[in-house]
């Protein structure tokens, strides 16, 4: 796998609070951030890495590092046809399906609807303290989509020494020395890619985590288990 030459790339690191398959969504062959880390997502540009970690308590290990693809508005993930598999199906009795994070559908202009997902509330209504979080108060907070990456979830693996400069507290950290961005890509570079494992506390019963089709390569750019069980929105980021 070949990488940008270091001076290029960006790395960010912050702790994902909830890894429950969402916000990041490894599922169906892309990686994608289309909900919280408002920050991250409108500062990261094609080509940067972006890294999440396990809170202090779980011992700040690597859930899932991503290579952006692409960057666009949520109007066109909404509409573009590669992503129609990541728009949740709450009644589904599949974890992948009721973890979609495509679910701000563009009304007119800057207005959407959210339709029932983790981000709504439990009877599926909107939820405005999300989806001005999701969307920006600009409704212009754009999505992350990799096609390089790799996913650990409840299997997230320890960091090395060298790599301790990730481990952030509070919001992400993204100012590093050249060295420091060397170290990350590099490491990056000779993960295993795709999804490794399910995300954190996932049922045992469900086996719809595991990848059907290998990772896509890199999109076309645009321009600019067991029983079933109903999940409601959190209203979090998970």
């Amino acid at each position: 796998m070949v990488l940008a030459r270091a001076s290029n790339v960006r790395v960010f690191s912050y702790i994902v609070s909830k890894d429950y398959g969402y916000a990041p969504n490894p599922f169906h062959g892309v990686c994608s951030l289309a909900c919280c880390k408002p920050d991250v997502r409108r500062s990261a540009q094609p080509g940067d890495l972006i890294l999440g970690l396990t809170s202090k308590d779980r011992g700040n290990r690597l859930i899932y590092g991503m290579l952006v693809a692409e960057r666009f508005p949520f109007e066109q993930y909404w509409h573009d046809q590669r992503f129609q598999s990541k728009r949740p199906d709450m009644a589904s009795n599949r974890g992948v399906d009721r973890r979609g994070d495509n679910h701000y559908e563009p009304i007119r202009n800057g207005v959407f609807r959210q339709h029932p997902s983790r981000h709504s509330h439990p009877d599926g209504s909107e939820k405005a303290e999300s989806m001005r979080v999701d969307l920006g108060h600009d409704r212009r907070n754009p999505v992350l989509l990799g096609t390089r990456f790799c996913y650990f979830g409840a299997e997230a693996i320890v960091l090395p020494a060298e790599l301790s400069f990730l481990i952030v507290g509070r919001g992400h950290l993204c100012i590093f020395t050249e060295d420091q961005v060397r170290l990350a890509t590099e490491a990056f570079s000779q993960l295993p890619q795709g999804i490794q494992a399910p995300p954190h506390r996932w049922s045992g019963a469900d086996e719809s985590w595991r990848p059907t089709v290998p990772a896509m390569t890199s999109p076309t750019r645009a321009t600019s288990h067991g029983k079933r069980r109903t999940e409601r929105g959190t209203g979090r980021c998970s």
